[in-house]
């Protein structure tokens, strides 16, 4: 019995740039075209041997024009991540990047990022990957490992030597400097200054859609 292949899988991303409500008094006869040239060839995906499978995503489901929002068998509402997604989100930004960080400070910070996208919690994690390097780079005491590297350290640690980055560097240790791991402390500066991108109106928008139209996910 021969063994049926995977289907292919075609995503479009933003799919309100390329099919909002037809007949707007912006639309130009080309954005027009390219709109009626896609329902077409979509009425046909699915039709025939070729197995395909259309994803779409849009963070505004009232843009889209009706007639694509019923090509789509399925309209999913995508809610933003739970606590324990973002718990987990948190961890697999960080990767292998060196840091201190306890399980209790990670769910500490899942519970300070409520109402954060996924998006948000990547660029949470991003700057707060800088703030190894800064703090290096505005280091004034350093300290040297038993392996020989050197990282930052305060003036009252053990073995602190005062000196810079860059007289290390000129010194020709500048391969032996190692920035200090990524702390708990290191996220609640960022967090100080970063707040979520979905507001509370837009959260509703999409839930009045998906009872008018969708499913949960």
């Amino acid at each position: 019995m021969a063994r049926e292949s995977a289907p292919s899988i075609i995503f479009v991303d933003e799919i309100d740039s390329l099919c909002g409500q037809r007949g707007e008094g912006n639309e130009s006869e080309a954005s027009r075209r390219i709109k009626t040239e896609l329902l077409v060839q979509m009425q046909g995906v699915g039709h025939n041997d070729d197995k395909v499978l259309v994803l779409a995503a849009t963070n505004t489901p009232y843009a889209l024009d009706q007639a694509i929002r019923r090509r789509f068998d399925k309209r999913i509402y995508i809610p933003l991540p739970d606590l324990k997604a973002r718990q987990h989100m948190f961890k697999v930004h960080l990767g292998d990047t060196p840091h201190n960080l306890s399980e209790s400070d990670f769910e500490d910070l899942a519970r300070k990022t409520e109402g954060f996208s996924g998006s948000d919690v990547s660029v949470c994690v991003k700057d707060v990957l800088f703030e190894p390097v800064r703090k290096t780079q505005d280091a004034v005491f350093f300290t040297q490992t038993s392996n020989g590297t050197w990282i930052p350290c305060g003036p009252k640690q053990r073995g602190a030597v005062q000196t810079t980055m860059q007289e290390l560097a000129a010194k020709g240790l500048a391969s032996q400097i190692i920035p200090p791991p990524i702390t708990k402390t290191d996220f609640d500066k960022v967090l100080a200054r970063q707040r979520p991108t979905v507001s509370k109106s837009d959260l509703e928008v999409h839930d009045r859609f998906t009872k008018e139209f969708g499913e949960e996910g």
